[in-house]
């Protein structure tokens, strides 16, 4: 087993997210937050910040921005619910813009569809105030080791 992959297993049972997503580069820089509801499920949620818009006319969020949230949101979601010693691979990612992410929070959530010896599958939800309102979806794949 790797260090990070301790790291994360330490973090994980002791439920520490704001350790999590210091341990994590990339979801730390673009202030990804992670709590769980009343039914133990992971909620992600991307707080507005100015330098997050893509779009200054309307003000929209950045569309590279709301799909490296939702591929980090996959990837801790699929670690977190695995008890492996590796790190998934992603193999395929594809993600639809429904609508314009304003200047407020996004939130994730994300399923495991299928998920086999070598490979899972997931959908990843993203919204803003109404989850019936979705501002992206994505479909992610992933090799496991």
């Amino acid at each position: 087993m790797s260090d990070f992959m301790e790291k994360f297993a330490a973090l994980r049972d002791s439920k520490d997210f704001a350790a999590l997503i210091e341990a994590i580069p990339y979801a730390r820089l673009m202030g990804v937050e992670i709590a769980e509801d009343e039914q133990g499920e992971l909620l992600f949620s991307l707080p507005f910040h100015p330098r997050n818009v893509g779009n200054t006319a309307l003000p929209a969020l950045h569309g590279g921005l709301i799909g490296g949230f939702l591929e980090n949101a996959a990837l801790l979601h699929l670690m977190w619910h695995r008890e492996s010693q590796e790190t998934p691979k992603i193999v395929d990612f594809s993600l639809d813009y429904l609508r314009s992410g304003r200047s407020q929070t996004l939130h994730a959530r994300c399923e495991i569809t299928k998920q086999g010896k070598r490979v899972a599958n997931m959908l990843i939800e993203a919204w803003q105030e109404d989850r019936s309102k979705p501002v992206a979806v994505a479909r992610a794949h992933f090799l496991l080791s």
